[in-house]
């Protein structure tokens, strides 16, 4: 070989796992070093455009795995409210008679 070359296979479209199989941490790792390996330039237009699509297919991953978390959050958070507040109108149910006789009291006086 009288070339420098790294490694004997080519870059097709199976060289990188699936985005869909990917967790947010390594989806959101493999589009910082896509943005970096675009960032140098050294590229042809065809092998910069496959590394933009990885790119775009990584951060809409990302977006999808976020979207779902910020739902989950939005889940608990809300069916928290919804503890709080039964709790806080079972609270006022029992306080209310208290309320009511001591007003009857008042007017009876």
């Amino acid at each position: 070989m009288t070339e420098n070359t790294f490694g004997q296979g080519t870059p097709n479209n199976s060289a990188f796992p699936a985005p869909e199989t990917l967790t947010y941490e390594q989806a959101r790792d493999q589009l910082i070093e896509t943005v970096k390996i675009l960032e140098l330039g050294q590229m042809s237009l065809d092998e910069s455009l496959k590394y933009w699509e990885r790119g775009e297919a990584l951060a809409k991953r990302c977006e999808v795995l976020l979207n779902g978390a910020q739902e989950r959050v939005e889940a608990a958070l809300g069916s928290s409210q919804e503890g709080a507040t039964k709790g806080a109108s079972q609270g006022a149910a029992q306080e209310e008679p208290e309320g009511a006789a001591q007003e009857g009291e008042t007017a009876g006086e």
